[in-house]
């Protein structure tokens, strides 16, 4: 992927801020926590006029601040947040998109990254994908999510109960953290997937039922959803190679930079598991159709069999049912028994031969 650097603020068009989603039944929340090494403060439901305030409040210009916003239908509100934090109105308009590529840009002093995330719905069948942005700035990350999840929970334990390092170390570690948390969803999603192949490989075997290949059809198509959703996160991260380079962006600490290499690994982890799978539910539809096919051929050989077997009880039978007056041996005494014993040996010299042949 490409990296793309702007030097100049594009022109805001008409229509310029909207939602390209569709969850838009919750209200727009935001969380904001302000940190540092020996305490944090957590903030709950926050305005913009507060968001202003701890923005603006030189006592914090060097804690670390994290604005974690749910929700992206309000436009309005979204545009607001970005007039605060002086975020340029193209990369708003890329966060309201949500339909684009993942990616990851760098203007000026600050850090663009969306990537998307995996939600199982609620029969737990099939998932969705939603967009996560993320912008890092100075002493600032700030991160949006169409709707509420849980990703992030144990990363705001950790800020509360002062766990691991992230409390000494600046909003790239708290970056590092969040993007790790997705990532590993998508792990196990895959676990869950995992365990549900396995299942198919074993029925495969002795199956019969019409709607199997469906249900192989509808693993594969999952599979496919999360490879398109975890390639462009592959791409991006691997970006951040060429920006490690770029003396004059120092958002990210060269120290930090393995971190998001671990990530890069991760996600060729995720890509290699997912052509495993894909394997998988290839080799089990190739079993259920050898399956099938073996069942058909067993059942053509049971009825070739039978065919076989009557055929010369129907010649004998056709032979003595002609209408003709000179047949001696129509008026043969015993006639009518020597006939069926003819038929009765036939028929057990025929099973005899195939039984030891072993074709049955």
């Amino acid at each position: 992927m490409k990296r793309i650097k702007y030097s100049k603020v594009r022109k805001v068009q008409q229509n310029f801020y909207e939602y390209t989603g569709s969850y838009k039944s919750d209200p727009v929340e935001m969380q904001l926590f302000v940190y540092d090494e020996e305490g944090f403060e957590e903030y709950k439901n926050v305005t913009i006029d507060r968001l202003r305030k701890e923005c603006e409040d030189p006592q914090q210009q060097h804690d670390v601040k994290w604005l974690n916003i749910h929700g992206l239908h309000d436009t309005e509100l979204i545009r607001e947040i970005g007039d605060v934090l002086q975020i340029e109105p193209f990369m708003i308009s890329d966060v309201l998109n949500v339909l684009r590529r993942a990616k990851i840009e760098e203007y000026d002093d600050m850090l663009f990254f969306s990537i998307k995330s995996i939600l199982e719905e609620q029969d737990a069948k099939s998932i969705r994908i939603e967009q996560v942005s993320f912008f890092l700035t100075d002493n600032l990350i700030v991160s949006f999510q169409e709707r509420k999840s849980d990703f992030f929970a144990h990363i705001r334990e950790r800020i509360r109960t002062g766990g691991g390092i992230v409390r000494k170390k600046k909003n790239d570690y708290l970056l590092y953290l969040m993007l790790d948390a997705i990532i590993e969803n998508f792990f196990i999603t895959i676990e869950n997937y995992e365990f549900d192949i396995e299942k198919l490989l074993i029925e495969a075997q002795k199956s019969h039922r019409a709607e199997f290949l469906g249900m192989i059809e509808h693993q594969r198509e999952n599979l496919n959803y999360l490879k398109r959703a975890i390639l462009p996160l592959r791409d991006a991260l691997y970006t951040l190679k060429s920006i490690k380079d770029d003396d004059e962006f120092d958002g990210i600490e060269k120290s930090n930079y393995t971190f998001f290499a671990r990530l890069h690994q991760k996600t060729l982890e995720i890509l290699e598991q997912i052509e495993y799978d894909m394997n998988n539910l290839e080799s089990a539809s190739n079993i259920f159709y050898s399956s099938q096919a073996q069942k058909m051929n067993q059942i053509m050989k049971t009825l070739t069999i039978f065919s076989v077997i009557f055929m010369p009880l129907t010649f004998i039978v056709g032979v003595y049912g002609m209408n003709f007056e000179n047949m001696p041996e129509l008026k043969t005494k015993n006639g009518y028994f020597i006939v069926l014993g003819v038929m009765f040996v036939t028929v057990v010299f025929m099973v005899y031969y195939f039984r030891r042949k072993k074709w049955f």
